[in-house]
């Protein structure tokens, strides 16, 4: 509430009223919270007319995870699980109003299959779901982070998703999840599996299907013979290869994103992996377009497969895994025989997740 701006002087016990005090108990014009209206230190000479229009003001104060400011505004990121505290609520006409972006830990690129049985790279990894929105805060409380895991590579034809990130509920704040990205489908000697959904869907392998995104976290994972790219926050996986400076690469990993005010360093977050190959170069991460041959979001590239003459065998490389905190997906790996070290190439792990929020500490 705000103090009169005209008419009868106002009255000290309006004042200690505006500060939260009992009308009618005792109180003094250089208490600390009084001269705080008018931001007065302690013993300064003050005016009554001085306190006319004025409002108590505090700014929302919280503790947990890392932690920096740009101009009136304080961020926290979490990058693992913690304690968002909130110390301080807001009072009088400053800001309540907290921003947050969670995004689920990245799924892993698929395993790769037998170049003689299945002749395809392996799906890319879907990235966590990206999810924005804001609650006003209207007490102290403490709200549980969890930051999810990336999906861990795969050493077998089954797929990892990546694990829920969760900012928990308090001090205004309802629960909010952002779902795990889907696994990347993929082939062992004698089977495939198709990708998994999540919240951007893994990518298909061969003739098994892509995994489906969650409804305003992600996109779908893209379909393709020779692995589909893994869906990112702002477009689904690639279904077809690219040419980029005459060369051919596999499917791309959907684009991630920047969006959302909690954004401390402007990132770009959750893209899909791409998707691994059996006769070209494999996918880019978080890039279905044919610009760059540099994977974007932190998420992994797909594999590829090689023929070496020496030994009349055909060497799958293995997918490259995503950057930690990113969401991101791994890359799918490459068909082959055996990897260079004799064994079947692995999709690449999945980037974990990460808890961001924003708020107004200070004023003008």
């Amino acid at each position: 509430m705000t103090l009169p701006s005209s008419g009868n002087p106002i009255s000290l016990d309006q004042m200690h009223v505006e500060v939260g005090g009992v009308s009618g108990t005792t109180c003094s014009l250089n208490d600390s919270d009084i001269r705080s209206i008018i931001d007065k230190g302690d013993g300064a000479s003050s005016s009554f007319l001085e306190f006319l229009g004025q409002a108590f003001l505090k700014y929302i104060a919280a503790t947990g995870g890392s932690t920096t400011t740009s101009g009136n505004y304080k961020f926290h990121y979490f990058t693992s699980s913690g304690t968002l505290a909130i110390t301080q609520a807001a009072a009088g006409p400053a800001s309540s109003t907290v921003d947050y972006i969670v995004i689920g830990g990245g799924g892993a690129g698929g395993y790769g299959g037998n170049q003689s049985t299945y002749n395809a790279g392996s799906g890319g990894g879907g990235a966590g779901g990206y999810l924005t929105g804001t609650f006003s805060v209207n007490g102290t409380g403490n709200l549980t982070v969890t930051v999810g895991g990336g999906g861990s590579y795969n050493t077998g034809f089954g797929q990892n998703n990546g694990s829920n990130s969760v900012l928990g509920s308090g001090a205004g704040n309802s629960t909010a999840t952002a779902t795990g990205g889907g696994g990347g489908g993929g082939a062992g000697n004698n089977s495939q599996r198709a990708g998994s959904s999540g919240g951007s869907g893994g990518g298909g392998c061969q003739s098994q299907s892509e995994g489906s995104g969650t409804s305003g976290q992600g996109n779908s994972g893209g379909t393709y013979g020779n692995g589909g790219g893994g869906g990112g926050k702002t477009n689904a996986g690639a279904s077809s290869n690219v040419t980029i400076s005459s060369n051919s690469y596999g499917a791309g990993g959907g684009e991630g994103s920047t969006t959302g005010n909690a954004n401390y360093n402007g990132g770009n977050r959750a893209a899909g992996g791409g998707g691994g190959s059996w006769n070209i170069r494999g996918g880019i991460g978080g890039n279905t377009g044919t610009s760059s041959t540099s994977s974007s979001g932190g998420a992994g590239n797909g594999g590829t497969m090689t023929y070496t003459s020496s030994s009349s065998q055909w060497s799958g490389s293995h997918g490259s895994s995503a950057s930690g905190n990113t969401g991101s997906g791994g890359g799918g790996s490459g068909s082959a025989q055996y990897d260079a070290y004799g064994l079947w190439p692995n999709g690449g792990a999945g980037g974990s997740g990460i808890v961001m929020v924003r708020y107004q500490y200070q004023g003008a």
